[in-house]
Protein backbone atom coordinates (compact mmCIF):
# COMPACT_ATOMS: atom_id res chain seq x y z
CA UNK A 1 0.00 0.00 0.00
CA UNK A 2 3.03 2.28 0.57
CA UNK A 3 3.45 2.68 -3.17
CA UNK A 4 0.11 4.53 -3.35
CA UNK A 5 1.04 7.01 -0.63
CA UNK A 6 2.18 10.45 -1.67
CA UNK A 7 5.77 11.14 -0.67
CA UNK A 8 6.48 14.14 1.53
CA UNK A 9 8.10 16.80 -0.72
CA UNK A 10 11.77 17.54 -0.14
CA UNK A 11 12.09 21.14 1.15
CA UNK A 12 15.37 21.63 -0.67
CA UNK A 13 13.95 20.56 -4.04
CA UNK A 14 10.71 22.45 -3.46
CA UNK A 15 12.54 25.67 -2.66
CA UNK A 16 14.81 25.23 -5.68
CA UNK A 17 11.76 24.73 -7.95
CA UNK A 18 10.23 27.94 -6.66
CA UNK A 19 13.57 29.69 -6.99
CA UNK A 20 13.62 28.82 -10.69
CA UNK A 21 10.17 30.34 -11.15
CA UNK A 22 11.51 33.42 -9.32
CA UNK A 23 14.35 33.72 -11.81
CA UNK A 24 17.07 32.32 -9.52
CA UNK A 25 17.95 29.38 -11.71
CA UNK A 26 21.65 29.34 -10.77
CA UNK A 27 21.74 26.58 -8.20
CA UNK A 28 25.17 27.65 -6.92
CA UNK A 29 23.83 31.07 -6.03
CA UNK A 30 20.66 29.66 -4.53
CA UNK A 31 22.61 27.03 -2.58
CA UNK A 32 24.68 29.75 -0.90
CA UNK A 33 21.54 31.22 0.64
CA UNK A 34 20.66 29.92 4.09
CA UNK A 35 17.50 27.82 4.49
CA UNK A 36 15.78 30.48 6.61
CA UNK A 37 16.54 33.19 4.04
CA UNK A 38 15.33 30.92 1.26
CA UNK A 39 12.05 30.40 3.02
CA UNK A 40 11.68 34.14 3.65
CA UNK A 41 12.29 34.95 -0.02
CA UNK A 42 9.88 32.23 -1.13
CA UNK A 43 7.21 33.47 1.31
CA UNK A 44 7.54 37.04 0.00
CA UNK A 45 7.29 35.79 -3.57
CA UNK A 46 4.20 33.69 -2.76
CA UNK A 47 2.53 36.64 -1.02
CA UNK A 48 3.29 38.85 -3.98
CA UNK A 49 1.90 36.33 -6.48
CA UNK A 50 -1.20 35.79 -4.32
CA UNK A 51 -1.81 39.53 -4.34
CA UNK A 52 -1.39 39.72 -8.11
CA UNK A 53 -3.76 36.81 -8.74
CA UNK A 54 -6.30 38.19 -6.27
CA UNK A 55 -6.27 41.60 -7.95
CA UNK A 56 -6.62 39.96 -11.35
CA UNK A 57 -9.55 37.87 -10.14
CA UNK A 58 -11.27 40.89 -8.62
CA UNK A 59 -10.72 42.87 -11.81
CA UNK A 60 -12.17 40.04 -13.91
CA UNK A 61 -15.14 39.73 -11.60
CA UNK A 62 -15.73 43.47 -11.69
CA UNK A 63 -15.50 43.40 -15.46
CA UNK A 64 -18.10 40.64 -15.52
CA UNK A 65 -20.47 42.63 -13.33
CA UNK A 66 -19.93 45.73 -15.41
CA UNK A 67 -20.68 43.82 -18.58
CA UNK A 68 -23.78 42.30 -17.02
CA UNK A 69 -24.99 45.73 -15.91
CA UNK A 70 -24.32 47.33 -19.25
CA UNK A 71 -25.72 44.60 -21.50
CA UNK A 72 -29.18 43.17 -20.94
CA UNK A 73 -30.66 40.50 -23.20
CA UNK A 74 -34.27 39.32 -22.96
CA UNK A 75 -35.87 36.30 -24.58
CA UNK A 76 -39.39 36.85 -25.90
CA UNK A 77 -41.79 33.97 -26.59
CA UNK A 78 -44.47 34.31 -29.27
CA UNK A 79 -45.80 31.84 -31.85
CA UNK A 80 -46.68 31.41 -35.51
CA UNK A 81 -44.67 33.70 -37.73
CA UNK A 82 -44.00 37.41 -37.84
CA UNK A 83 -47.26 39.15 -38.74
CA UNK A 84 -49.43 42.18 -37.93
CA UNK A 85 -50.24 40.60 -34.56
CA UNK A 86 -46.58 40.74 -33.46
CA UNK A 87 -45.40 43.98 -35.04
CA UNK A 88 -45.61 45.98 -31.80
CA UNK A 89 -43.24 43.49 -30.16
CA UNK A 90 -40.83 43.76 -33.08
CA UNK A 91 -41.05 47.56 -32.91
CA UNK A 92 -40.57 47.55 -29.14
CA UNK A 93 -37.37 45.53 -29.49
CA UNK A 94 -36.12 47.92 -32.15
CA UNK A 95 -36.88 51.03 -30.06
CA UNK A 96 -35.35 49.66 -26.87
CA UNK A 97 -32.15 48.70 -28.65
CA UNK A 98 -31.91 52.15 -30.25
CA UNK A 99 -32.51 54.01 -26.98
CA UNK A 100 -29.86 52.00 -25.12
CA UNK A 101 -27.30 51.91 -27.93
CA UNK A 102 -27.67 48.16 -28.15
CA UNK A 103 -27.17 47.54 -24.43
CA UNK A 104 -30.73 46.20 -24.00
CA UNK A 105 -31.79 43.74 -26.68
CA UNK A 106 -34.64 41.29 -27.20
CA UNK A 107 -34.49 37.93 -28.95
CA UNK A 108 -37.97 37.23 -30.31
CA UNK A 109 -38.67 33.53 -30.78
CA UNK A 110 -41.63 32.32 -32.85
CA UNK A 111 -42.43 29.03 -31.17
CA UNK A 112 -38.88 28.09 -30.26
CA UNK A 113 -39.19 28.74 -26.54
CA UNK A 114 -42.66 27.49 -25.68
CA UNK A 115 -46.06 26.50 -27.00
CA UNK A 116 -48.53 29.38 -27.14
CA UNK A 117 -50.74 27.85 -24.44
CA UNK A 118 -47.72 27.52 -22.13
CA UNK A 119 -46.27 31.02 -22.40
CA UNK A 120 -47.78 32.18 -19.12
CA UNK A 121 -46.30 29.14 -17.38
CA UNK A 122 -42.93 29.96 -18.91
CA UNK A 123 -43.11 33.50 -17.59
CA UNK A 124 -43.98 32.22 -14.12
CA UNK A 125 -40.79 30.17 -13.83
CA UNK A 126 -38.55 32.70 -15.57
CA UNK A 127 -37.94 30.56 -18.65
CA UNK A 128 -38.04 33.82 -20.63
CA UNK A 129 -38.55 37.47 -19.79
CA UNK A 130 -41.42 38.48 -22.08
CA UNK A 131 -44.28 36.62 -23.74
CA UNK A 132 -47.56 37.02 -25.56
CA UNK A 133 -50.62 34.90 -24.81
CA UNK A 134 -54.37 34.99 -25.28
CA UNK A 135 -56.75 34.95 -22.33
CA UNK A 136 -59.06 32.40 -23.93
CA UNK A 137 -56.30 29.78 -24.03
CA UNK A 138 -56.52 29.33 -20.25
CA UNK A 139 -59.31 31.44 -18.71
CA UNK A 140 -58.89 29.83 -15.30
CA UNK A 141 -55.32 31.12 -15.12
CA UNK A 142 -56.27 34.71 -15.95
CA UNK A 143 -59.96 35.15 -15.10
CA UNK A 144 -59.87 38.92 -14.69
CA UNK A 145 -58.88 39.74 -18.26
CA UNK A 146 -61.53 37.47 -19.75
CA UNK A 147 -63.91 40.42 -19.25
CA UNK A 148 -62.35 41.74 -22.46
CA UNK A 149 -63.47 38.62 -24.34
CA UNK A 150 -67.14 38.87 -23.43
CA UNK A 151 -69.29 38.84 -26.58
CA UNK A 152 -70.79 41.99 -28.03
CA UNK A 153 -68.99 44.50 -25.81
CA UNK A 154 -69.49 47.11 -28.49
CA UNK A 155 -65.83 47.88 -29.19
CA UNK A 156 -65.72 49.35 -32.69
CA UNK A 157 -62.09 50.24 -33.43
CA UNK A 158 -58.59 49.08 -32.61
CA UNK A 159 -58.00 52.35 -30.75
CA UNK A 160 -60.97 51.56 -28.51
CA UNK A 161 -59.64 48.05 -27.97
CA UNK A 162 -56.31 49.48 -26.79
CA UNK A 163 -58.05 51.90 -24.43
CA UNK A 164 -60.27 49.32 -22.73
CA UNK A 165 -57.50 46.71 -22.55
CA UNK A 166 -54.98 49.02 -20.91
CA UNK A 167 -57.62 50.34 -18.49
CA UNK A 168 -58.39 46.79 -17.40
CA UNK A 169 -54.70 45.83 -17.19
CA UNK A 170 -54.13 48.74 -14.79
CA UNK A 171 -56.86 47.60 -12.39
CA UNK A 172 -55.45 46.28 -9.07
CA UNK A 173 -57.45 43.05 -9.35
CA UNK A 174 -55.86 42.29 -12.72
CA UNK A 175 -52.39 43.17 -11.48
CA UNK A 176 -52.89 40.80 -8.55
CA UNK A 177 -54.31 38.08 -10.80
CA UNK A 178 -51.32 38.08 -13.16
CA UNK A 179 -48.81 38.49 -10.33
CA UNK A 180 -49.70 34.93 -9.32
CA UNK A 181 -47.73 33.97 -12.41
CA UNK A 182 -44.98 36.50 -11.73
CA UNK A 183 -46.32 38.41 -14.74
CA UNK A 184 -46.89 42.11 -15.30
CA UNK A 185 -48.99 43.30 -18.27
CA UNK A 186 -47.02 45.59 -20.56
CA UNK A 187 -49.31 46.16 -23.54
CA UNK A 188 -52.14 44.59 -25.47
CA UNK A 189 -52.26 43.08 -28.96
CA UNK A 190 -55.45 44.71 -30.25
CA UNK A 191 -57.48 42.83 -32.80
CA UNK A 192 -60.65 43.79 -34.63
CA UNK A 193 -63.93 41.99 -34.21
CA UNK A 194 -63.75 38.36 -35.26
CA UNK A 195 -65.67 37.00 -38.21
CA UNK A 196 -65.87 33.49 -39.57
CA UNK A 197 -64.74 31.85 -42.79
CA UNK A 198 -66.23 28.60 -43.97
CA UNK A 199 -66.80 26.27 -46.89
CA UNK A 200 -69.97 25.12 -48.56
CA UNK A 201 -73.27 26.93 -48.10
CA UNK A 202 -72.89 30.27 -46.27
CA UNK A 203 -74.16 30.30 -42.68
CA UNK A 204 -76.08 33.56 -42.76
CA UNK A 205 -78.74 32.82 -40.12
CA UNK A 206 -78.64 31.53 -36.56
CA UNK A 207 -80.65 28.52 -37.67
CA UNK A 208 -77.94 27.58 -40.18
CA UNK A 209 -75.30 27.99 -37.47
CA UNK A 210 -76.99 25.42 -35.25
CA UNK A 211 -74.65 22.41 -35.07
CA UNK A 212 -71.86 24.28 -36.87
CA UNK A 213 -68.40 23.20 -35.73
CA UNK A 214 -66.44 26.39 -35.26
CA UNK A 215 -62.93 27.14 -34.11
CA UNK A 216 -63.59 29.81 -31.48
CA UNK A 217 -62.15 30.48 -28.03
CA UNK A 218 -63.13 32.49 -24.98
CA UNK A 219 -66.30 34.54 -25.02
CA UNK A 220 -66.70 34.11 -28.75
CA UNK A 221 -66.82 30.35 -28.31
CA UNK A 222 -69.42 30.79 -25.57
CA UNK A 223 -71.50 33.00 -27.84
CA UNK A 224 -71.56 30.41 -30.61
CA UNK A 225 -72.37 27.70 -28.11
CA UNK A 226 -75.37 29.74 -26.94
CA UNK A 227 -76.90 29.60 -30.43
CA UNK A 228 -76.32 25.87 -30.86
CA UNK A 229 -72.93 25.80 -32.58
CA UNK A 230 -70.14 23.53 -31.37
CA UNK A 231 -67.01 25.54 -30.53
CA UNK A 232 -63.57 23.97 -30.34
CA UNK A 233 -60.46 25.68 -29.01
CA UNK A 234 -57.76 24.32 -31.30
CA UNK A 235 -54.85 26.74 -31.40
CA UNK A 236 -54.46 29.23 -34.22
CA UNK A 237 -51.54 27.22 -35.58
CA UNK A 238 -53.76 24.13 -35.81
CA UNK A 239 -56.77 25.87 -37.38
CA UNK A 240 -55.81 25.24 -41.02
CA UNK A 241 -55.36 21.50 -40.45
CA UNK A 242 -58.58 21.31 -38.43
CA UNK A 243 -60.47 22.99 -41.26
CA UNK A 244 -58.80 20.88 -43.94
CA UNK A 245 -59.53 17.61 -42.14
CA UNK A 246 -63.12 18.51 -41.34
CA UNK A 247 -62.66 18.75 -37.58
CA UNK A 248 -64.26 22.19 -37.90
CA UNK A 249 -66.55 23.68 -40.53
CA UNK A 250 -65.68 27.28 -39.84
CA UNK A 251 -62.96 29.34 -38.17
CA UNK A 252 -63.38 32.59 -36.26
CA UNK A 253 -60.37 34.90 -36.60
CA UNK A 254 -59.45 38.51 -37.14
CA UNK A 255 -58.37 39.31 -40.70
CA UNK A 256 -54.62 39.12 -40.09
CA UNK A 257 -54.96 35.59 -38.66
CA UNK A 258 -56.99 34.38 -41.64
CA UNK A 259 -53.98 35.52 -43.70
CA UNK A 260 -51.25 34.22 -41.42
CA UNK A 261 -52.76 30.81 -40.74
CA UNK A 262 -54.09 30.44 -44.31
CA UNK A 263 -57.70 29.67 -43.40
CA UNK A 264 -58.73 32.14 -46.08
CA UNK A 265 -57.10 29.80 -48.63
CA UNK A 266 -59.78 27.18 -47.94
CA UNK A 267 -62.74 29.50 -47.50
CA UNK A 268 -65.62 30.02 -49.91
CA UNK A 269 -67.40 32.62 -47.75
CA UNK A 270 -66.74 35.13 -44.95
CA UNK A 271 -69.13 36.94 -42.61
CA UNK A 272 -68.46 40.65 -42.96
CA UNK A 273 -70.58 42.02 -40.12
CA UNK A 274 -71.24 39.32 -37.53
CA UNK A 275 -68.75 40.93 -35.11
CA UNK A 276 -69.43 38.79 -32.02
CA UNK A 277 -66.35 39.95 -30.16
CA UNK A 278 -62.61 39.49 -30.13
CA UNK A 279 -59.83 37.76 -28.23
CA UNK A 280 -57.59 39.60 -25.79
CA UNK A 281 -53.90 38.84 -26.00
CA UNK A 282 -51.62 40.74 -23.63
CA UNK A 283 -47.87 41.01 -23.78
CA UNK A 284 -46.48 40.41 -20.29
CA UNK A 285 -43.07 40.57 -18.67
CA UNK A 286 -41.57 38.56 -15.85
CA UNK A 287 -41.77 40.77 -12.74
CA UNK A 288 -38.33 39.79 -11.45
CA UNK A 289 -36.74 40.51 -14.82
CA UNK A 290 -38.50 43.88 -15.04
CA UNK A 291 -37.47 44.92 -11.54
CA UNK A 292 -33.93 43.74 -12.24
CA UNK A 293 -33.47 46.16 -15.14
CA UNK A 294 -31.26 49.17 -14.66
CA UNK A 295 -33.13 52.47 -14.36
CA UNK A 296 -32.02 53.45 -17.86
CA UNK A 297 -33.14 50.18 -19.44
CA UNK A 298 -36.47 50.21 -17.60
CA UNK A 299 -37.11 53.75 -18.78
CA UNK A 300 -36.24 52.72 -22.34
CA UNK A 301 -38.77 49.89 -22.14
CA UNK A 302 -41.58 51.88 -20.53
CA UNK A 303 -41.18 54.87 -22.82
CA UNK A 304 -41.33 52.70 -25.95
CA UNK A 305 -44.73 51.10 -25.33
CA UNK A 306 -46.90 53.92 -26.69
CA UNK A 307 -44.75 54.31 -29.79
CA UNK A 308 -44.82 50.56 -30.42
CA UNK A 309 -48.61 50.55 -30.10
CA UNK A 310 -48.95 53.47 -32.52
CA UNK A 311 -46.83 51.58 -35.04
CA UNK A 312 -48.99 48.48 -34.58
CA UNK A 313 -52.19 50.41 -35.31
CA UNK A 314 -50.77 52.00 -38.44
CA UNK A 315 -49.42 48.70 -39.70
CA UNK A 316 -52.65 46.82 -39.00
CA UNK A 317 -54.48 49.34 -41.16
CA UNK A 318 -52.65 47.88 -44.15
CA UNK A 319 -54.34 44.53 -43.45
CA UNK A 320 -57.75 46.14 -43.75
CA UNK A 321 -56.73 47.79 -47.00
CA UNK A 322 -55.83 44.55 -48.76
CA UNK A 323 -58.59 42.36 -47.30
CA UNK A 324 -61.24 43.08 -49.92
CA UNK A 325 -58.72 42.52 -52.70
CA UNK A 326 -57.83 39.11 -51.27
CA UNK A 327 -61.50 38.12 -51.02
CA UNK A 328 -61.97 38.99 -54.68
CA UNK A 329 -58.76 37.24 -55.72
CA UNK A 330 -59.75 34.01 -53.96
CA UNK A 331 -63.39 34.28 -55.00
CA UNK A 332 -64.62 34.34 -51.40
CA UNK A 333 -68.24 35.45 -50.98
CA UNK A 334 -68.84 38.27 -48.50
CA UNK A 335 -71.83 37.32 -46.34
CA UNK A 336 -73.86 40.10 -44.71
CA UNK A 337 -75.94 39.08 -41.70
CA UNK A 338 -79.29 40.87 -41.41
CA UNK A 339 -79.83 43.30 -38.53
CA UNK A 340 -82.57 40.99 -37.29
CA UNK A 341 -80.26 37.98 -37.09
CA UNK A 342 -77.53 39.98 -35.33
CA UNK A 343 -80.09 41.29 -32.81
CA UNK A 344 -81.19 37.73 -32.10
CA UNK A 345 -77.56 36.69 -31.65
CA UNK A 346 -76.96 39.52 -29.16
CA UNK A 347 -80.12 38.73 -27.22
CA UNK A 348 -79.19 35.07 -26.97
CA UNK A 349 -75.51 35.47 -26.17
CA UNK A 350 -74.56 38.92 -24.86
CA UNK A 351 -76.60 39.56 -21.71
CA UNK A 352 -76.83 35.97 -20.41
CA UNK A 353 -73.11 35.30 -20.84
CA UNK A 354 -72.18 38.65 -19.29
CA UNK A 355 -74.42 38.08 -16.26
CA UNK A 356 -73.11 34.55 -15.83
CA UNK A 357 -69.53 35.81 -16.03
CA UNK A 358 -70.09 38.51 -13.41
CA UNK A 359 -71.75 36.06 -11.02
CA UNK A 360 -68.91 33.57 -11.46
CA UNK A 361 -66.22 36.19 -10.87
CA UNK A 362 -67.90 37.65 -7.79
CA UNK A 363 -68.15 34.15 -6.31
CA UNK A 364 -64.35 33.89 -6.65
CA UNK A 365 -63.80 37.21 -4.91
CA UNK A 366 -63.06 38.98 -8.20
CA UNK A 367 -64.83 42.34 -8.78
CA UNK A 368 -66.56 41.21 -11.97
CA UNK A 369 -69.16 43.97 -12.07
CA UNK A 370 -66.49 46.59 -11.45
CA UNK A 371 -64.32 45.27 -14.28
CA UNK A 372 -67.25 45.15 -16.69
CA UNK A 373 -68.29 48.69 -15.74
CA UNK A 374 -64.70 49.83 -16.29
CA UNK A 375 -64.85 48.59 -19.88
CA UNK A 376 -68.13 50.40 -20.57
CA UNK A 377 -67.00 53.64 -18.91
CA UNK A 378 -63.70 53.59 -20.79
CA UNK A 379 -65.56 53.22 -24.08
CA UNK A 380 -67.73 56.23 -23.23
CA UNK A 381 -64.68 58.36 -22.39
CA UNK A 382 -62.92 57.24 -25.56
CA UNK A 383 -65.84 58.44 -27.66
CA UNK A 384 -66.21 61.86 -26.03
Amino acid sequence: MDMFRRRRPDPQQNCFHKARTMGLADFTVWASVSMSDRREKVAKWENNMTSIFAKAAIAALAMGFATETMAEEWNVSVWGKRRAFTEHIEKLAELVSEKTNGEFTMNISYGGLSKNKENLDGISIGAFEMAQFCAGYHPDKNPTITVLELPFLGVNTLEEEVAVSHAVYAHPAVQKDLARWNAMPLMTSPMPQYNIVGTGEPRDTLEKMNGMRVRATGGIGQAFKAIGAVPTSVTSSEAYTAMESGVVDTVAFAQHAHFSFRTIDQATWWTANLNPGTVNCPVVVNIDAYEGLSDANREALDSSVDEAMAYYLTNYGKTFEKWDAVLAEKNVTKVMMSDEEIAKFRATAADPIRDEWITKMEAQGIPGQELYDLVIETLKKQRM
